[in-house]
């Protein structure tokens, strides 16, 4: 699994100059990746310009880094929530990491009202605990949505249906039939 989100893969990520990515940030330069700090994208923002997939166009992919603590006591207020909405207009493939050392009943509800406010929405919204696992998730993503690792997937998965196909008495017995 290192090998996955190890040094051997390394991409371009832009980050936002806000204070809360400077840790991710650390971890990432140590692992060799290239860091681009930009103050023009959404605070907490991480955007891995060449992963994504809209039909083989590739697209960006983003995530936001989030805590408990920045959400307003009344989870109905609208401002926090309009933060998130620009996030997801903007980025096509987006992800809200919502950091947390302990998940406990406030944590559920937030994640679970960024769920429904954002269901049917191109945002998936991941519960992380540490520092470590914010860069781990990325990287696992990023790089599965990358431009050689989706053409990889896309012919082993053609693969794997050919042989299914190939391979099912259900197939066999339409055959049969004629049909």
């Amino acid at each position: 699994m290192a090998s996955n989100t190890g040094t051997s893969w390394k991409t371009t990520i832009i980050i936002s100059s806000s204070p809360q990515c400077d840790e991710p940030s650390k971890i990432l330069l140590a692992q060799q990746h290239r860091i681009r700090r930009s103050d023009t994208i959404l605070s907490s923002a991480f955007v891995f310009p060449m992963s994504g997939r809209k039909e083989f166009n590739f697209i960006r992919t983003a995530f936001l880094l989030v805590t408990p603590e920045e959400f307003p006591a009344k989870l109905e207020n609208s401002e926090f929530f309009e933060r998130i909405e620009k996030f997801v207009q903007v980025h096509r493939n987006s992800f809200l990491l919502l950091q947390a050392p302990v998940y406990g009943k406030r944590e559920w509800e937030i994640l679970s009202s960024v769920q429904n406010r954002f269901l049917g929405c191109n945002l998936r919204v991941i519960p992380v605990h540490s520092t470590a696992d914010v860069v781990k998730g990325m990287l696992v993503i990023a790089k599965a949505t990358s431009k050689p690792n989706v053409a990889n997937l896309s012919d082993q998965m053609s693969l794997a249906c050919t042989y299914i196909i190939d391979h099912s008495p259900v197939w066999g017995m339409l055959q049969e039939m004629q049909f």
